[in-house]
């Protein structure tokens, strides 16, 4: 991008946006000549996409800032106007906002609630910081007709994010995703009013326990076994990480209320955007729950439960034999918990007429099979829990199937109806009774995990990610997945790839630019361009078909298993390496 183009973009941001903070920034890159930087910032606009914005914050078109939440907002309310046009006529029209701990949450949750406001949506604001999964309930007990979070979910500090809901209390999908976004790019003008303004008009409505108390209740409800809990609770004790995030006023609630023995990592307890104590905020990854398990094995803990700064997913870990912490995949605590969840609704009588499991597409097949033991049909559907939400949506409208469990391998689980996303607070309160449960079945998860393991066949799981920032970044990862398709790899790991599926003309999804590569031992490959952030992820699920159950056939599964994941790692990273050329 020429020099000229860079600075006329810079400096229609800076009379635009009202953010000094932000607007600052970009006049001290101009001053320092910063042209690389400014590049960057400015090479295009962050784009409102189906699942809102995120990006690095800071000043600039490329950048997570206060004009664009307004510009965002001001799209979104437009949108809704058009969407209920008896109710915008009448002045019903409302809209429910809640913030994470990240930087500027707070910043960027009271200026969307204040342009719903000033465009006639009354706009309920959270008095704090409040779980996404909270922001959905909210919407579904208010019967708002909009909703939205601000976070960055488990992204590093210096991002932030926009998440739009709707009034099923679900993230929105198509046709409105595709609606909203024309609105967005037509907005020429926000329109705003102050906080004292908005309070006295009635048009901004804080609120706090009269949503957390019922929601504390829902997750609470949801469990099978209450006499169990009352009896055997103090006998587990729990060490747990909010990763400074929101997570900690409630699943510290609901697990005490509970009377389960919960030690909270006191270093990580308190909200804090910067996270000083992990580099990612991330349960998934390993590094994050470092000081969880340390405070565990001094505790001689039961388990670590740990939850994203937002709370929508849940991480844990738990000792095997020798004391070791084993640090669960988000697909081996979905299938833990989807067995038990079965499980129990078939002992207890239950278990609904037509019952309905749902995953993503990029999910271990491993709940497939459970599902089969237990009569469930499971559905598969795109990566994000909107589309689970969405799938589940059709259940209810249809009615074909009801509703019993949800699951994506990135550590989201949803148990109830009363939530339309992903739930760490209510999954960590099931996770607590499923413990009780094998503890009074004489195992522990661990031994019930390899057990399933024995039943059902041995599955193993891995991910890989490569960023690609900057300008060109977005050509490579283009160039990658249209090479993928013209020439598929003939071999995975030294196993025939036997079908490719390509989700951009696949007859029972939405189009979605992912491919899977399908292998002769029932491994499925896939490969997924992330829609919010700029890097290209690989999901390897790999089957080892059940054998006689034995100790044996076990350990030589995991070996397969393990050497089947190492040689398909190698060839993408080849796939990777050329591209990157």
């Amino acid at each position: 991008m020429e020099k000229e183009e860079i600075l006329k973009r810079a400096k229609a941001y800076i009379a635009a946006e009202k953010d000094e903070r932000f607007s600052k920034e970009v006049e001290e890159l101009i001053a320092k000549e910063d042209y690389k930087e400014l590049e960057d910032r400015f090479y295009q606009t962050l784009e409102f996409g189906t699942g809102g914005l995120r990006g690095i914050m800071g000043g600039g078109t490329n950048r997570m800032n206060t004009l664009e939440i307004n510009m965002a907002t001001q799209g979104l309310a437009n949108y809704v106007l058009k969407a209920f046009p008896d109710k915008a006529k009448d002045g019903t029209l409302s809209a429910v906002v809640a913030y994470d701990s990240r930087l500027n949450s707070d910043v960027f949750a009271e200026a969307t609630a204040l342009i719903f406001a000033a465009n006639g949506i009354k706009a309920y604001l959270f008095s704090g910081l409040r779980p996404t999964p909270e922001l959905s309930f909210a919407i579904r007990t208010l019967k708002a007709q909009t909703g939205v979070v601000v976070t960055a979910s488990h992204n590093p500090r210096m991002y932030n994010g926009y998440k739009a809901y709707w009034d099923d209390g679900a993230q929105v999908i198509e046709p409105h995703d595709v609606g909203i976004i024309e609105e967005v790019n037509k907005v020429t003008e926000v329109k705003s009013m102050s906080r004292d303004e908005a309070i006295k008009a009635g048009k901004l409505v804080i609120i706090d326990k009269e949503i957390d108390e019922p929601f504390w209740a829902m997750c609470k409800a949801q469990l099978f076994r209450p006499d169990l809990i009352k009896e055997k609770a103090k006998d587990v004790r729990i060490v747990y990480t909010p990763l400074h995030g929101t997570g900690a006023m409630h699943v510290e609630k609901v697990l005490g209320d509970l009377g389960l023995n919960i030690i909270t990592v006191p270093e990580q307890r308190k909200p804090d955007g910067n996270f000083p104590t992990v580099e990612k905020p991330n349960p998934e990854e390993k590094p994050a729950l470092t000081l969880a398990v340390e405070l565990a094995k001094k505790e001689k803990a039961d388990g670590v439960m740990a939850t994203d700064p937002d709370a929508d997913r849940f991480g844990t870990a738990f000792p095997d034999k020798d004391g070791n912490f084993v640090l669960l995949s988000g697909n081996q605590m979905g299938a833990l918990l989807m067995d038990y969840v079965l499980r129990s609704r078939k002992e207890l009588g239950k278990m609904p007429a037509n019952p309905g499991c749902i995953r993503s597409i990029v999910t271990s097949p491993f709940g497939d099979y459970i599902c089969k033991k237990y009569g469930v049909t499971m559905f598969d559907c795109l990566t994000g829990f909107k589309w689970i939400a969405a799938k589940e949506a059709e259940f209810e409208k249809a009615g074909t199937h009801e509703y019993v469990f949800g699951l994506e391998e990135s550590y989201g689980y949803k148990i109830e109806r009363e939530v339309m996303d992903k739930d760490g607070v209510s999954a960590a309160a099931m996770c607590a009774e499923m413990i009780l449960y094998w503890r009074s079945q004489g195992k522990s998860l661990l031994e019930h995990l390899d057990d399933m393991y024995k039943e059902f066949g041995y599955f193993e799981d891995r991910a890989i990610s490569q960023n690609f920032p900057g300008a060109s970044g977005g050509e490579t990862m283009k160039a990658m997945m249209a090479n993928m398709r013209k020439t598929p790899p003939a071999t995975l790991g030294g196993e025939k790839v036997i079908k490719v599926r390509d989700l951009m003309c696949d007859p029972d999804l939405p189009k979605s630019n992912v491919l899977q590569f399908y292998l002769e031992s029932g491994t499925i490959v896939s490969a997924r361009p992330s829609g919010t952030e700029p890097k290209i992820k690989f999901y390897i699920n790999s089957m080892v078909p059940a054998g006689d159950g034995s100790d044996a056939w076990f350990a030589d599964a995991k070996k397969k298993a393990g050497l089947l994941c190492d040689g398909i790692s190698a060839d993408i990273k080849k796939i990777i390496d050329a591209a990157s050329k």
